[in-house]
């Protein structure tokens, strides 16, 4: 989001379904009282929310998590142009584990990322997370040939610190976020794996490995 943010020619919505998830779901997260005060709680209220936003800017950049798109006709989706960003389970789960302890599929949402890919046919393209930090400019490139829009290295990095557009959960999730100003080069992670998650995670990698072999080359 951060990236778009700071492209010039987009405006960015950060997760706008997350109160109707919260508000459907009752799922205890940080925050959860004010997240559900701060956003629209019905997918008719999120889609008018965005619509009304697209109205003023030639782009728009939504961020959305799959899992919070549950119990709602998609059909509204294929009106836009969708990217599915991926992320490797183990350290997906490593990390919302911080902040959710033993989180399960419905947490995570990589199931339902699958199902939405499923749902487009495959009509959509898909990032790895670890692949665009091995080269952000050439995936980023072939992202926007596929979007059939114009690239700009300014979306290489942005300023430190919070966006007006970050979500009133930013200060439970985004530190890290907010001390970045580009894209990390690829680490080597020593953290150790929560073994209450190994099921999950065991769960969790052949969907992803499936859609990784659609995801965008860095060496391409």
């Amino acid at each position: 989001m951060y990236s778009f943010a700071n492209h010039g020619g987009f405006k960015v919505m950060d997760e706008p379904f997350y109160a109707y998830y919260l508000n459907l779901t009752g799922a205890n997260h940080p925050g959860k009282e004010e997240i559900i005060q701060s956003q629209p709680k019905t997918v008719e209220g999120v889609i008018d929310w965005i619509n009304i936003t697209q109205s003023s800017s030639e782009h728009v950049f939504v961020k959305n998590m799959a899992h919070h798109m549950i119990n709602m006709d998609l059909s509204f989706i294929k009106q836009y142009q969708n990217v599915l960003l991926i992320r490797n389970p183990k350290e997906l789960i490593t990390s919302f584990a911080k902040v959710i302890p033993n989180p399960k599929m419905s947490d995570i949402g990589v199931a339902r990322q699958f199902e939405i890919y499923q749902y487009l046919d495959g009509d959509c393209l898909i990032i790895d997370s670890n692949e665009t930090l091995k080269n952000p400019e050439a995936v980023f490139r072939q992202l926007f040939d596929g979007l059939g829009l114009e690239f700009s290295r300014t979306m290489l990095e942005w300023p430190a610190g919070p966006l007006p557009e970050d979500g009133i959960w930013a200060r439970y999730w985004y530190n890290k976020v907010h001390e970045s100003t580009h894209f990390a080069s690829p680490k080597v992670r020593n953290e150790p794996f929560p073994e209450e998650c190994i099921e999950l995670l065991n769960e969790a990698m052949p969907i992803y490995d499936k859609l990784k072999l659609k995801a965008l080359k860095a060496d391409q």
